[in-house]
């Protein structure tokens, strides 16, 4: 007889047994890391913002390819290794139904977070994974607080949830059209900074990307929506309007991931004008982090179980 105290659900075909290495809800530690967040290897500490980092973006090349020396084909080669490895994890998470893995993207217009969800994450199984995107809030969820609509949609047990674009826009957008008063929005970093903690201490692995682009580089993705029949449904007349505000987006970003990258929930700025580049990059940073988990296939006493 399966009973709920040794093994939870059935998920994909496997009795999720007994936790991972003891995280249990409220706890800061995750399975294998002692107290603090897995990070991925040294070389991509380049592109970590570090706790209390004040960022200044043009100090960040956005055409930078310097980790992987073999360029696109090299990258191209790599990533379908990295797929893989992504997909093996996922399924361990899924399976494990206990650890649960937040993905924020987030970055100027035709900056590639469609492309990198459809190019890194192609592997995953939809069973277990969910692509949020935020777009203006509607009328209820204006009348409560800007972390409502967000909480409804963060990951449950074993899930892989992939937000495009966030809770960052409060901090973002309100604050470059002037949506919301300096007061309000300045307050905003030290309530996200709660927020995901909580999220963390949950058992919440929370990566979180500024994908990097020049804007000659956006200028020339917008022209070639405009020209390309197969992709001027996602020009919008807007996106011309944003471009103006460039140096003040900017300056948004910079203080976001400035005020909010911590042990946490950390922020990579990553170079994205090369889309092959920002592909191999996130997928590498995601597929580092997942094996520091050191996640495995649950421990199952099915000794007493026979099938009749």
């Amino acid at each position: 007889m399966i009973t709920r105290k040794t093994c939870n659900v059935r998920r994909w075909g496997v009795y999720s047994c007994l936790r991972f290495n003891g995280v249990y809800e409220g706890q800061v530690s995750l399975p294998g890391t002692g107290s603090t967040t897995p990070h991925p290897s040294y070389r991509m500490n380049k592109y970590l913002v570090r706790a209390g980092q004040r960022i200044d973006l043009k100090e960040f090349d956005p055409d930078d390819t310097s980790l992987v020396p073999g360029g696109k084909p090299k990258a191209k080669e790599q990533l379908a290794g990295i797929v893989e490895r992504l997909a093996e994890a996922q399924v361990l998470l899924f399976a494990g139904n206990e650890l649960k893995l937040l993905v924020v993207l987030q970055g100027m217009d035709t900056s590639g977070k469609d492309g990198a969800i459809r190019h890194v994450m192609r592997g995953f199984n939809p069973q277990g994974t969910r692509v949020v995107p935020f777009r203006k809030p509607s009328e209820e969820e204006q009348d409560h607080d800007f972390l409502w609509r967000v909480h409804a949609k963060v990951p449950s047990k074993g899930e892989v949830v992939v937000f495009n674009r966030s809770h960052y826009e409060d901090v973002l957008i309100v604050r470059v059209h002037e949506l919301v008063p300096e007061a309000i929005w300045r307050k905003r970093y030290d309530q996200i900074n709660a927020f995901e903690r909580m999220l963390y201490e949950s058992g919440t692995v929370i990566l979180k990307f500024f994908l990097h682009i020049s804007p000659e580089e956006q200028r020339k993705r917008l022209q070639a929506r405009i020209e390309d029949p197969t992709k001027c449904w996602k020009f919008q007349h807007g996106d011309l309007e944003e471009r103006k505000y460039w140096k003040d987006y900017m300056r948004a970003y910079e203080d976001a991931l400035s005020e909010t990258s911590t042990d946490k929930a950390p922020w990579y700025i990553v170079p994205a004008n090369q889309k092959w580049y920002r592909n191999h990059l996130i997928g590498s940073i995601l597929a580092e982090t997942l094996d520091q988990l050191h996640l495995r296939y649950p421990k199952c006493d099915l000794s007493e179980v026979v099938v009749q």
